[in-house]
């Protein structure tokens, strides 16, 4: 103990000496189990003339002092904001009790009794009768002119980035009204709510990158999920039309502004449905959860005047990359051909790519950022979307979609593909990719074949990234500034 106290800065070992009295007095500043608050900040600063001479009891957090000698004001935060203390020395029958207060440190966990008031300058504050320790505070908290502005320290220590930081709770709030507001439309729509594994045999429903662990008694591979689709799908054929899942998925990936290796999905199917129908449905979804949420159709996202009022715009993958590049791949039905209109477009080929892989990498080189009005982008080559259905205007392409606003992507779906002698094939190419080099192609998932064959009517699915969908509602770039614990690289010390 002696070694860790000497290696504390001189703010911290005055935190602790602190705790020492307290404990030598009989006052342990842990032992309080509850504290009976019936009232909060922002109710009683909303509603004064309801709380004007009453007495109250609150509880919060101590995030700055003023004042000394006779007169001394706290200011509490509680999960409604802030409120001011007025703390006066005549007020307690023994001034021991005064001083203990005033010994009381910012950040310092405490539970109040007093009655609610203005002062001579119109605030409204609480006038403290008694005040009790619930946990001391032995770190020091970023002080309030500057706060905790460190992006890396903020997500490292997101428990202090939510003290100092108020808008910071705002993003977190609008986060959890948002998935509250989805599952409410979905509900709405008689979709059953599920769960699926998030450990499984096999890494299917997306081609990405997992997560590998070690089941020690079966003594066997298992991956983290990447995808909820297959397990959904399953569910589909067993008879439950309509439904759907709100959870984490994995990709072990690279990590930017819009990628972290854990993140939310809303995945849903409904039989019967196709992806006109999904994208129907996903326009009013939208739409739908930001009345929720913001209280308007109409953001401003990275500067840009963003409408989510139905319908969205529809275009397919390969006229856009045509809009935008003047290339027609339509048109194109030789390998080499392709190859050599991506050279012109400054494209490196890979080695497993077919025009597919081509026109997808035009479409994200040239296309994506300019999409900021909602876009949905239709026909995907069938090459990069190996569980959807084939189109019956062209079998180069799928009935599938993506959802772009901002420049960036926030659904994908498509009419399933329900045919088990296509799903096969697909899934061999999809190996034949693998072994020229592509880390990223879908596993052949024998019993999702087994499922299909038994029978999948035909499916309208779909996923929506939620934590994109958070960053467009609350104006935030980053996706770490919408998860509450990203995965950070650890330090040299917590290793």
């Amino acid at each position: 103990m002696s070694d860790y106290y000497d290696s504390l800065p001189e703010v911290v070992r005055v935190k602790v000496d602190k705790f020492n009295k307290l404990s030598s007095e009989g006052l342990y500043p842990y032992k309080e189990s509850s504290y009976n608050a019936n009232a909060y900040s922002d109710e009683i600063l909303g509603n004064f003339d309801g709380f004007d001479g009453k007495s109250v009891s609150v509880a919060g957090r101590v995030m700055a002092k003023r004042g000394q000698g006779m007169i001394a004001f706290f200011d509490l935060q509680d999960k409604g904001g802030k409120i001011q203390l007025y703390i006066k020395k005549d007020s307690f029958s023994d001034s021991v009790d005064y001083e203990r207060i005033l010994s009381y440190d910012i950040g310092d966990i405490v539970g109040v009794q007093g009655t609610v008031f203005k002062t001579d300058r119109g605030q409204i504050s609480i006038k403290v009768d008694a005040m009790v320790l619930l946990a001391k505070s032995i770190q020091v908290l970023p002080e309030k002119f500057h706060g905790l502005k460190d992006p890396d320290l903020r997500y490292r220590q997101r428990y202090v980035d939510l003290i100092v930081n108020p808008q910071v709770k705002e993003t977190f709030i609008a986060r959890a009204k948002t998935i509250s507001a989805v599952r409410e439309f979905m509900d709405n729509r008689g979709f059953l709510e599920v769960q699926t594994p998030v450990l499984s045999n096999i890494a299917g429903g997306a081609t990405a990158r997992p997560f590998v662990t070690h089941h020690n008694t079966l003594n066997i591979p298992m991956y983290m999920r990447i995808a909820l689709e297959l397990p959904l799908k399953r569910l589909v054929v067993g008879g439950l039309d309509k439904v759907y899942e709100i959870g984490s998925v994995f990709r072990n990936e690279g990590m930017d502004a819009f990628h972290n290796p854990e993140f939310t999905m809303m995945e849903s199917y409904e039989a019967y449905a196709d992806y006109y129908a999904v994208m129907e449905m996903i326009e009013e979804l939208f739409m739908f959860v930001a009345l929720k949420v913001v209280g308007t159709d109409t953001i401003e996202y990275k500067g840009q005047t963003v409408s989510l009022k139905a319908p969205f715009r529809k275009a397919r993958m390969a006229d856009l990359v045509l809009e935008h590049t003047g290339i027609n791949f339509d048109s194109i039905t030789d390998l080499a051909e392709a190859q050599q209109a991506a050279q012109k477009l400054g494209i490196k080929v890979e080695k497993s790519w077919g025009i597919g892989s081509i026109i997808e990498e035009a479409f994200d080189a040239f296309v994506e950022d300019k999409l900021i009005q909602p876009t949905f982008v239709t026909s995907y080559p069938i090459e990069i979307s190996p569980l959807a259905k084939t189109s019956q205007d062209d079998d180069r392409y799928t009935d599938r979609f993506e959802l772009f606003i901002a420049g960036n992507e926030y659904s994908n779906g498509f009419s399933e593909l329900n045919d088990p002698f296509e799903q096969r094939k697909r899934f061999e190419d999809q190996m034949r990719k693998k072994e020229l080099g592509d880390e990223e192609t879908h596993p052949f998932d024998k019993d999702y074949i087994n499922a299909l064959e038994v029978g999948l009517p035909p499916t309208g699915g779909v996923g929506v990234g939620i934590d994109r969908l958070v960053m467009l509602l609350s104006s935030e770039e980053s996706i770490r500034d919408v998860i509450l614990f990203p995965t950070m690289k650890p330090l040299s010390d917590e290793q």
